[in-house]
């Protein structure tokens, strides 16, 4: 045997004795995930937890293999932009848009980091997509069957006001056309009337839900986009005795008195699903956009006492939830 031989084998056997932690370590690879939303950390707490969960599910703990750079806009649309870029400046791998505006801030910040719709109103409509089989570009994600939900929206509200002969639906002024479209046919077919107001301020709203006669409705459909002004808009229509409806649960729980839509933290959860394939080599333009596959109706009744209205029992029975 050799002296070189010699040397090496004898260098193996010392490193089969060494300890694990004294041989030389590849260091793990740290995934980097970067989570907009318009919403406060406090408000969006549910479905980013929801979320957190599905990447576990998935191998990614963060902490130990995965940094979630998160950034909430208060409440603020006009902060998404500045938000989306310093996301990107951090590096990240892939990025989860929380809602149709977060997608488009993400959009427009990037064209080369896959972007996730954890939630998206009508991705084809809102030019996100090119179509749900074959997105395109950097972007899939989750629908959440906006058209469908907002008929839905109007056929509640009617069933809890029976005599309702009208209804403001107040929308931003970027709003899905086909939800606005939706919603006045579904008006159309139960014999409501329903007006869209679009608000951008806080002005907007006094004037769109005063006591002036011509606006005058029997109840108020709220866009989900409008999330600065949901507080103001509850207090005055509570105020009027106007019952409400929109589509996060926060909405009821806040005093609304409705809320229907697709199940939100369901949604943030299945997304780490797509991030999780994007991570493992898939094109964000090739993977299906999905659609919701639960929802929930909650009726307030403390809202329902206050505005001094009787809901019906074949309502009661349909909730999911009912706030007493």
């Amino acid at each position: 045997m050799t002296a070189g031989l010699s040397r090496w084998l004898l260098i193996a056997a010392v490193l089969q004795l060494m300890p694990l932690s004294a041989q030389p370590q590849t260091a793990a690879k740290v995934t980097r995930i970067g989570y907009l939303s318009p919403l406060s950390r406090a408000s969006d707490a549910d479905n980013r937890e929801a979320f957190r969960r599905g990447l576990l599910e998935r191998g990614y703990e963060e902490g130990r293999n995965t940094v979630i750079e998160a950034r909430h806009a208060d409440g603020d649309l006009d902060r998404l932009p500045e938000l989306a870029a310093d996301i990107v400046r951090s590096k990240v791998d892939v990025i989860v848009a929380a809602t149709t505006s977060a997608v488009r801030a993400a959009q427009a910040a990037t064209t080369s980091v896959p972007v996730v719709m954890a939630f998206s109103g009508d991705p084809v409509g809102d030019g996100l997509v090119a179509s749900l089989a074959r997105p395109g570009g950097n972007t899939t994600g989750f629908s959440a069957a906006v058209t469908e939900i907002a008929a839905k929206r109007v056929e509640y509200l009617r069933a809890a006001v029976p005599a309702a002969t009208r209804f403001i639906l107040l929308a931003t002024p970027t709003a899905s056309r086909s939800m606005l479209s939706a919603s006045e046919a579904a008006g159309k077919t139960l014999g409501v009337r329903v007006t869209t107001l679009f608000v951008g301020s806080a002005a907007d709203v006094s004037r769109s839900l005063s006591e002036d006669p011509t606006h005058r409705a029997d109840g108020v459909i709220v866009d989900l986009a409008i999330r600065r002004n949901v507080a103001q808009i509850l207090e005055i229509a509570n105020r009027q005795k106007l019952p409400t409806v929109s589509g996060p649960r926060e909405f009821a729980a806040g005093g609304g008195l409705l809320a229907y839509g697709a199940d939100y933290p369901d949604l943030f959860r299945r997304s780490a699903s797509h991030v999780d394939r994007i991570l493992r080599g898939a094109k964000p333009g090739d993977l299906p956009v999905e659609q919701p596959i639960k929802f929930k109706l909650i009726v307030n009744l403390r809202t329902a006492r206050a505005i001094g209205l009787t809901i019906p029992l074949a309502l009661l029975t349909q909730a999911d939830e009912v706030i007493r």
